[in-house]
């Protein structure tokens, strides 16, 4: 096959890719055509059984080593927002008994609170976050 059909072929292939919902298959397939584009043109491969020969390994060993590290890479850590807020303060919205819950404001949002100290939480106090339960904040006095 002619160098410039690889690089074509390639390019087809690294730009399906990003059109794709990453699954990151068409990218290595990309990759190795792009590969061998170069391989071709530079004279090193001619024979075109070589090329397809090539083609095919170089796609298939690099989706193997590379593409379980690619999606750990483009996915990161995924941290979950809502743990990010123990220990802030909430303003109480409503009175609440130990043990019972009612409602806090804590940036800006409205939130079920239960109150995990001993004593009364009065309307309007401040009371730091203990932990966080789904969307119930678990609050103690400051």
């Amino acid at each position: 096959m002619t160098w410039w059909y690889w690089l074509l072929l390639g390019l087809i292939l690294a730009g399906a890719e990003m059109m794709a919902p990453g699954g990151f298959y068409l990218l290595f397939f990309g990759i190795a055509a792009l590969a061998v584009g170069a391989l071709a043109g530079s004279g090193v491969v001619a024979a075109d059984w070589l090329q397809w020969l090539l083609f095919s390994v170089i796609a298939v060993v690099s989706l193997l080593l590379f593409r379980g590290p690619l999606l750990r890479m483009s996915q990161g850590h995924k941290s979950h927002p809502v743990d990010t807020i123990v220990g802030e303060t909430a303003v109480l919205l409503d009175d609440v008994p130990p043990g019972q819950t009612g409602k806090a404001e804590l940036r800006g949002t409205t939130w079920s609170a239960r109150n995990a100290g001993a004593g009364q939480l009065a309307k309007g106090q401040s009371a730091k976050v203990d932990r966080v339960d789904g969307l119930t904040l678990w609050l103690k006095p400051e």
